[in-house]
């Protein structure tokens, strides 16, 4: 009896591997057909076979929901009304069906948000309103924000909270934490790009040639680069004028004494008020202090070097922000902090001191272009005052145009803007005729003042 039962069993399980042989067989046959219809983009011809697949060995193997979304996407392109409708909706179940079956290649942030976006792309098709499409993205967000990285989809995310809040159906504190949160994932994303971009610009700088795989990660850097970079203007743009001071000082000023013990709140409000130009107004002392008191950190000793320099004490301004350098630890963001107290100290025309600055942020990111053209801008407004003649005032132009050059070296999101600058400084330097005439054809010329370089006259 033992023996009939074991024989039984063998029989079994060998029909059942021949079942799953052939399955797997027949999943083979059907993957290999939809996929090089795929590949010549005869997507309508790759729909039965795919769905076949699909149907019968949702695990075989991860083409499923590579090339169904490709088939999808253009089922969707080219329908219309109820039957675009269901193929939207079967897009955005296979990004399900591939987070249950290939959980480790379906980053949750990433297809959660790709599938808000695709509501909110076709939100008059879906009936979609803009709570039921904010609270998609906020539950995305809030599922895995690590991937959720996309520069369309977190400014989609953020124009959805402003236009809520237009409608009045957020506050005034939720729309600018939300700006906030935003803002800091877009700073995230910049630094972990920039760095990409700095570690080969210093492994060209050795004169080591860049790898095949080098070079696709410059080209991918440098576009997300500048999507981010875009993505930041527009939502600041789309914030536009709801946070100017005559909002942001009665709100902070109402929802104090319930957060003066709040570090990440009180860091907000007072770079808030920083960013917005309020830093007039006695609640940003109250802010600063109460936030350096809780927790001493890079912020906080540069919220107060801006104090000390509102109350015109520049040497006691400079010593914060020093030390707001020396506490930062993380070298993007040190590098940021150097380039805000550059600008504070160009704004206020210390030059020399604001160069330096500049220099040391380029050091720490070099791949940020701003830099150098902070740098230029300066050269530029000197010009007059460094010069000693016409002809050498003019000069300090081609060194202006040499530093803005170098911006457009390493930063693609600033390639327009040195563009301009350098026309515009070259625009400015001595002509053909004049070089000619003067006989001056490859002269250096030394530029005093704070500036302290040479520049060489082209030859004609």
């Amino acid at each position: 009896m033992k023996k009939k039962i074991t024989l039984l069993l063998a029989v079994l399980f060998i029909g059942l591997n021949f079942g799953f042989a052939q399955q797997d067989e027949e999943c083979m046959t059907k993957l290999s057909i939809f996929h090089e219809y795929v590949k010549a983009k005869n997507f309508d011809a790759a729909y039965e076979p795919w769905m076949d697949v699909r149907n019968k060995c949702p695990k075989f193997n991860n083409a499923i929901y590579v090339d169904g979304e490709k088939i999808l996407e253009y089922k969707i392109d080219k329908s219309t009304g109820a039957e675009k409708v269901a193929f939207i909706n079967d897009l955005i179940k296979l990004w399900e069906e591939r987070g249950v079956h290939f959980e480790s290649k379906t980053p949750k942030g990433e297809y959660a948000a790709q599938a808000c976006q695709l509501m909110y792309d076709n939100r008059t098709e879906l009936n979609k309103t803009d709570e039921e499409l904010y609270a998609c993205f906020d539950a995305a967000y809030k599922l895995d924000k690590d991937t959720f990285t996309n520069p369309k989809s977190l400014y989609t995310y953020f124009s959805l909270m402003v236009d809520l809040y237009d409608a009045k159906k957020k506050t005034a504190a939720e729309l600018f934490n939300k700006y906030d949160d935003v803002a800091e994932k877009v700073e995230v994303e910049v630094e972990n790009y920039s760095e990409k971009l700095n570690k080969l610009i210093e492994k060209d700088s050795t004169g080591a040639s860049l790898t095949k795989r080098d070079k696709s990660i410059q080209r991918s850097s440098e576009s997300y680069l500048k999507a981010y970079d875009q993505i930041s203007d527009g939502i600041d743009k789309k914030l536009g004028d709801r946070a100017n001071c005559d909002n942001l000082i009665p709100l902070y000023q109402k929802d104090f004494e319930e957060n003066k013990t709040n570090a990440l709140w009180l860091q907000r409000a007072a770079g808030k008020m920083s960013e917005k130009e309020c830093t007039d107004d006695p609640l940003f002392f109250k802010l600063v202090n109460a936030y350096h008191e809780l927790s001493p950190s890079a912020n906080s000793a540069y919220y107060l070097g801006i104090l000390k320099d509102k109350e015109g004490k520049s040497s006691e301004a400079i010593d914060f922000y020093k030390q707001a350098i020396s506490l930062e630890t993380d070298n993007f963001k040190k590098s940021k902090l150097n380039n805000r107290i550059g600008l504070k100290l160009k704004a206020r025309g210390s030059y020399g001191q604001a160069r330096g600055f500049f220099r040391e942020a380029l050091k720490l990111n070099p791949s940020n272009g701003r830099p150098y053209l902070s740098i230029a801008a300066m050269y530029a407004a000197s010009a007059n005052s460094c010069g000693d003649t016409n002809f050498n005032k003019r000069a300090v132009y081609w060194l202006a145009a040499d530093e803005a050059r170098k911006a457009a070296r390493v930063d693609p999101t600033q390639s327009s803007n040195a563009s301009k600058s350098v026309a515009n400084y070259l625009a400015k330097v001595p002509t053909k005729s004049e070089i000619f005439s003067s006989g001056r054809g490859g002269e250096v010329i030394r530029i005093g003042c704070w500036i302290g370089a040479s520049v060489t006259v082209p030859k004609i």
